[in-house]
């Protein structure tokens, strides 16, 4: 494989992603004493940081590995929001498919971190479902996406934050199957059985057996490829794309499965490693269809963006440098 070429490669693919945004803003401090009011640490802050979330991080992802990448999602009327569009714009990614709307919030996790390490988080959000009529509106900016943009894939980002709903995804399924347009799938439980026929379904490993109401004591390749038949009696999806924590990723398609064991590395923080390794599998499957390579690449990119901390998009250069040590022949 030239991995170059592939990775050029990905500058002519369109992806789309359709899921729940949110804003993740980290309060960097220290702390050296507890408050005489409570026994609670006292954190000296020091900086504030903003970074894209949820599935504004997997565009991220797809954006930095050079994909022309197009983010369709509802924020709130906010300044919340109006920070969120910022710093995807900043990145090149398209917003031009992101409405705002007054009757909810955009997502934002605060996150009081010192020395590294996360002492307590704050989230402002509202998770019950879109109406129906952002419902609508919602559908309408995937079919002027998918008419405009043409993008190859369209990957529903799901953190169950109430934008992603059943209708949603039966009519956008529809809307990308008329148009031969690969389907990746980031699942959470609230939704885990409604994506029917979609191309790569990618759940963790809990959410499997949250969502199937499996009790799995010992995880190998057998009780894997039973896992990716029970999926398919719900699904009847192409590709399981299951990631496993430090054990590495299993996949099965129609010809092929394997259990890819992680490579050793010095772990930060495990926090949106998930988006990328849906972000990296998609794009990967788009420029080759061979799920193999995919899940490769995916399980070295979710390992390098576990090595920094807070969300953060994988480095270009640097999966390309480990695919070449870890994959060339």
């Amino acid at each position: 494989m030239n991995f170059e070429q592939l990775f050029t490669g990905f500058q002519s693919i369109r992806v789309a992603i359709l899921g729940d945004v949110m804003l993740d803003t980290y309060w960097w401090g220290s702390v050296d004493r507890i408050s005489p009011e409570a026994p609670v640490p006292v954190v000296a802050l020091k900086n504030k940081e903003l970074r894209v979330g949820g599935a504004a991080n997997v565009a991220l992802n797809t954006a930095s590995l050079g994909a022309k990448t197009t983010m369709i999602s509802i924020v709130g009327a906010d300044t919340d929001g109006e920070q969120l569009l910022q710093l995807l714009k900043d990145k090149h990614i398209d917003t031009s498919y992101i409405r705002s709307v007054s009757n909810r919030v955009t997502t934002n996790k605060t996150r009081i971190m010192s020395r590294n390490q996360q002492m307590m988080r704050l989230d402002a959000e509202i998770t019950i479902d879109i109406d129906e009529a952002t419902e609508n509106m919602l559908i309408e900016q995937v079919k002027h996406c998918l008419e405009e943009q043409q993008p190859q894939v369209l990957i529903f980002e799901d953190y169950n934050k109430g934008v992603i709903t059943e209708r949603i995804i039966q009519t956008v399924t529809a809307l990308c199957k008329e148009r031969n347009v690969i389907i990746a799938v980031d699942p959470k439980k609230k939704n885990f059985l409604s994506y029917k026929d979609v191309t790569i379904f990618k759940p963790n490993l809990k959410e499997v057996k949250e969502g199937l109401n499996l009790s799995v004591d010992h995880i190998d390749l057998s009780s894997l490829q039973q896992i990716h038949q029970r999926l398919q009696e719900h699904l009847h999806h192409q590709i399981s794309l299951i990631t496993l924590s430090e054990k590495g990723v299993f996949y099965q398609d129609e010809t092929s499965h394997k259990i890819i064991p992680t490579h050793i590395r010095n772990i930060a923080d495990v926090s949106g490693a998930g988006d990328t390794v849906i972000a990296v599998t998609s794009l990967c499957y788009a420029a080759t269809r061979d799920m193999h390579l995919a899940a490769e690449m995916a399980n070295i990119a979710g390992g390098l963006v576990c090595e920094q901390v807070g969300t953060a998009a994988i480095d270009r250069d640097k999966l390309l440098q480990e695919c070449e040590i870890l994959l060339g022949e």
